[in-house]
């Protein structure tokens, strides 16, 4: 992504959390359930793939289980990106 010239803010998500709030407005309209990670323990053990958590209780997990959440998260002019999506982050900086 570099080679396009494009600066990422990144963001240590273990060192500075994101708020219920900050995820509620950064999930918006999409499915909620693309932003918890299946390869997370948590994920595994609450069976979170045959049961999800309503969307409130999911924002609280993401906010206290940061490695619950799926990333990279790439957001670009309200674009969100997902995970190493590469043909979507190519169309996002593209």
């Amino acid at each position: 992504m570099l080679k396009k010239g494009v600066e990422l803010e990144l963001r240590d998500l273990d060192k500075q959390r994101l708020t219920i709030a900050e995820l509620d407005e950064l999930i918006g309209q999409l499915d909620y359930k693309l932003f918890l990670n299946p390869r997370n323990e948590l994920f595994r053990r609450l069976k979170m793939n045959v049961k999800p958590p309503s969307r409130a209780e999911a924002l609280k997990l993401m906010a206290a289980n940061p490695n619950l959440i799926r990333r990279p998260i790439v957001v670009r002019s309200g674009y969100v990106v997902l995970g190493c999506d590469e043909p979507a982050l190519k169309k996002l900086v593209g």
